[in-house]
């Protein structure tokens, strides 16, 4: 081929080619979004105006005296990885509709006939173009899926939010119990002095006295073991609240903070049929595969290709269309793409149907501990101990007056001191059933969680909505 026959076709390639190129680029630069894609940009919008990625170090509330627990839920929240990694996973699988419903890329070609010179050279542009209702039962899978995606991020706020909940419960009846060793060791000193009053005036033996002091020795090794289960709480709530192991220990919120559910337990399981948002990401997962099964049944249907060439050695330019399709004739694959399909939507349901059945056994056993621990309170707080106090109060009186075994008044402390530390433990556990009933259950939010309509109203619905 001579230089100057080079340079020709070269200069009458880039003439028509560029202007094709520009215009391909120019036309493919955007796709038309599926309804599905459109909405679900916006409710990621939604959530990213409440969650603000990049911008959370800036809006994390200041942990100091003065935090309440509704601030620890919020930095919580705000910090934890985990609910910034089920963030990031929401948004990627919303991207990945536009990636679904988007046409593959075009191809530029380029072919020579060569003998003893150039005989013909032909740029082109070759597109490949799927059945038409392809594409927008992609987009409505990776919607239904970015839905799972969504609710999966949701768990990981009311995950989270409990995991505060149950350290910082942990760590505020800690003190309590703290509380009562310090108020009973004080008062099995008195008792000593009693029994001390008593033996130097020879009314009992030394017995007495060693007994009060071995009851001492045995309530301050409770409360060096109680102070010791502090610091793996802290470490509970550090990690809770996305702290690093290096960075200054959260203050523990002083007041006391309970959110009781004002509903009967019909409302409460009417509510976590539609709000738990395992429940719903089963649901989510249900859709995908019913997506799964129209695309499934769309494998009959042909894909195109098109394409177009122009022969520059020509004179006029003669141009070559082309077009080409598939053939989908092997009858059994697509057989077993469609059963396949139809069996992950079974075995979709099955994990829905299952998850359901858990969730009732899961209701009902928080919901039982809850009713029981609040019985237990008002059995220890309206009887019991004002009993034991009755009867502690009696046997002072009758070892003072040498009508009682010193065993009787120590016997009557213990009980005090045991129907103490039951009471905390009942108010504990209720309080524990609680949270878990209300957040991960119920799948309530607490109010200023970066989600959608956070609040504690089980009528107003949340985000995604469903197709």
């Amino acid at each position: 081929m001579q230089p100057e026959q080079l340079n020709f076709c070269l200069r009458r390639l880039l003439k028509l080619a560029a202007p094709l190129l520009v215009a391909t680029l120019l036309a493919g630069c955007k796709g038309i979004p599926t309804q599905s894609e459109r909405r679900a940009r916006s409710e990621l919008q939604t959530v990213a105006r409440l969650y603000q990625p990049g911008a959370r170090q800036v809006r994390l509330p200041v942990l100091d005296t003065n935090t309440t627990l509704r601030t620890l839920l919020t930095f919580a929240l705000l910090n934890q990885p985990r609910v910034e990694a089920a963030y990031y996973e929401y948004a990627a699988a919303v991207e990945r509709i536009t990636v679904e419903r988007s046409l593959p890329d075009p191809r530029l070609t380029f072919e020579m006939d060569i003998q003893d010179v150039v005989m013909t050279v032909m740029p082109g542009l070759m597109a490949e173009v799927p059945w038409v209702q392809k594409l927008r039962i992609r987009a409505d899978a990776a919607s239904a899926e970015s839905q799972a995606r969504y609710l999966a991020f949701e768990s990981a706020v009311l995950q989270t939010a409990y995991e505060v909940k149950r350290a910082w419960c942990q760590l505020y009846f800690l003190e309590d119990r703290l509380r009562i060793l310090r108020e009973t060791l004080a008062l099995a000193g008195e008792l000593e002095q009693i029994a001390r009053a008593r033996f130097e005036a020879g009314r009992v033996t030394l017995q007495d006295v060693l007994r009060a002091q071995i009851e001492q020795e045995r309530l301050r090794t409770e409360m060096a073991n109680l102070e010791d289960s502090r610091r793996p709480l802290l470490a509970q709530l550090k990690a809770a609240l996305g702290l690093q192991a290096d960075q200054p220990d959260p203050p523990v919120p002083r007041q006391f903070e309970s959110a009781p559910l004002d509903l009967s337990p019909d409302q409460l399981w009417a509510t976590a049929l539609a709000r738990n948002p395992r429940l719903r990401q089963m649901e989510a997962e249900v859709r995908l595969a019913e997506a799964g099964i129209r695309l499934a049944h769309q494998s009959r249907r042909p894909d195109f290709n098109a394409g177009l060439e122009a022969d520059l050695k020509a004179a006029p330019v003669m141009w070559r269309p082309s077009l080409g399709v598939t053939l989908p004739i092997w009858r059994d694959k697509i057989a077993a793409e469609v059963a396949a399909a139809q069996a992950r939507k079974s075995a979709a349901q099955a994990r829905l149907s299952a998850e359901q059945i858990q969730l009732a056994v899961e209701f009902a056993e928080k919901s039982f501990l809850y009713r029981e621990a609040t019985r237990n309170l008002t059995l220890l707080a309206e009887a019991l101990l004002p009993r034991a106090w009755q009867s502690l109060d009696a046997a002072r009186a009758g070892y003072s007056a040498g009508k009682t075994e010193f065993i009787n008044l120590l016997e009557a402390e213990r009980a005090v001191l045991e129907f103490q530390l039951a009471e905390v433990d009942a108010h504990a556990r209720r309080e524990l059933a609680l949270a878990e009933l209300s957040l991960l259950i119920v799948g309530l939010t607490p109010p200023d969680a970066p989600v959608p309509n956070a609040a504690t109203n089980p009528e107003t619905p949340i985000l995604p909505s469903t197709p």
